[in-house]
């Protein structure tokens, strides 16, 4: 979540409430939604620099001409940072990135019906200020010096203690772009299997959309150089979550691990205050430094739950967060393979069957060796690119049992075609972006600004 936080006034006095308040994402099957976002780096088309926040062509301009579709300003003080319309969101991360939170749909053919009215409507906007969209997973010229601070207040207290906690966060929020999916569950034991199958799968996902292999110019040695960035962000909020596989989890024991990430901040009366490192159940307790006798509300919960950065995220939906950004096929591509897997009980037990005996350590190894070697990414006896052919079998079959036909009678299976053929190739993304770079582009990043440009 970026934008200024709701306000939930009810106090929050044991841990029950927080409990309750996860379980109440259960939903029955016929109220399952899918959610897509994806992020794309706004640049200048006569030079490829990233935009300001202010002037004729940058950020709050670009918001502002957009509210001719409807969409409503969102502000925090006297800036526009984000903006709403029909359960849908616009907001910015830390260095500009333009991010779609989706509305709830039903299908994958409303999914890209979105995508492509959003796209639409910010490349009219662009066109009449000289900028594009890039979808990549990591910026590929410029530095982080180079890229420019968004004027959102939470954005400065993480940008204090990400350089407290490692190296590499301060390139995960001013450089990266992600595409993502969310999804329900009908009970905790659903919830805890479909968890249990995102997170194993995860580092196959990112080998499938892995986009970002340019850095500053030149090649980076990373076919996700986004994923890798990952790995030294915040060892606090951040990983692969090896307690999600022992027996007895479930909400509460999500909750206990929410409770024990760092905070980051407090929201009133449109100030974020710093509290970075400081402890949630001190403020349950009324103990937390600055706060003394005041009890969190859910506003709060809701808000530290949105600071915690796994590679699949829990809240009241499973957020799959291990993928790169890129261009239009992606962003259908991305919920068609999760929805394929978990919104099919067939292929759910199909997925949960080929991960259910991987260990902590298989699944650490492969997310900290996918970044590099994508699809040649060994695993036992095989190979990535022979697991996305298995995978993607079982979430073409899940989608064709779902049987969503769009007006022409086609069903939701055919946004996979483009994985199906990454797999078949074995060539991910970056590793296509790799060989250009080195032979039609002759050594620049340049022409990657027209080729992805959305």
């Amino acid at each position: 979540m970026s934008r200024p936080p709701d306000s939930e006034v009810e106090p929050i006095e044991n841990k029950s409430q927080l409990i309750e308040d996860l379980e109440s994402g259960c939903k029955p099957r016929e109220n399952w939604r899918i959610g897509t976002e994806h992020e794309k780096f706004p640049f200048r088309l006569s030079d490829n620099k990233r935009l300001p926040y202010e002037g004729p062509d940058g950020i709050a301009e670009i918001l502002n001409r957009l509210t001719r579709f409807g969409w409503q300003p969102i502000r925090e003080k006297d800036n526009v940072i984000a903006l709403s319309l029909e359960g849908c969101a616009i907001t910015l991360e830390p260095g500009g990135q333009f991010e779609l939170s989706g509305a709830p749909l039903e299908t994958i053919h409303q999914t890209c019906d979105e995508v492509h009215t959003h796209l639409a409507q910010v490349k009219e906007v662009g066109d009449e200020l000289g900028i594009g969209m890039l979808g990549l997973g990591f910026d590929p010229k410029w530095s982080r010096n180079e890229v420019h601070w968004m004027p959102k207040g939470r954005y400065s207290i993480m940008k204090r203690w990400m350089r407290e906690v490692g190296t590499l966060g301060l390139d995960m929020m001013l450089r990266t772009c992600t595409v993502q999916t969310n999804l329900d569950f009908s009970c905790e034991a659903d919830m805890v299997q479909k968890y249990r199958i995102s997170i194993a799968l995860q580092p196959l996902a990112t080998a499938l959309f892995a986009n970002s292999p340019f850095k500053e110019g030149s090649l980076s040695n990373f076919l996700s150089l986004r994923s890798n960035v990952w790995t030294d962000t915040d060892p606090y909020r951040c990983g692969m979550l090896p307690f999600v596989f022992e027996e007895g989890y479930g909400f509460e024991r999500h909750v206990d691990y929410i409770l024990d990430v760092p905070m980051y901040f407090v929201y009133r009366d449109g100030i974020y205050h710093d509290v970075a490192g400081k402890s949630f159940r001190d403020f349950m307790a009324g103990k937390l430094e600055g706060f003394e006798g005041e009890l969190p509300h859910m506003g709060d919960w809701a808000d530290h739950m949105t600071t915690n950065f796994p590679e699949v995220r829990l809240k009241k939906y499973i957020e799959m967060r291990g993928t790169d950004g890129g261009p239009w096929k992606n962003l259908c591509a991305l919920p068609a393979f999760w929805v394929g897997l978990l919104y099919d009980s067939d292929a759910q037990q199909a997925a949960w069957d080929l991960v259910k005996d991987w260990t902590d350590v298989e699944r650490e190894d492969m997310r900290r060796r996918v970044s590099v070697e994508g699809l040649t990414t060994k695993f036992r006896n095989t190979t990535f690119q022979e697991l996305a052919k298995q995978v993607l079998f079982i979430s073409s079959r899940g989608l064709k049992n779902r049987a969503n036909l769009d007006a022409a009678g086609n069903d939701e299976s055919g946004f996979l075609d483009m994985l199906r053929d990454i797999a078949d190739r074995g060539m991910t993304p970056a590793d296509d972006l790799v060989e250009a770079f080195k032979t039609r582009w002759s050594g620049s990043v340049d022409p990657v600004y027209n080729e992805l440009r959305y």
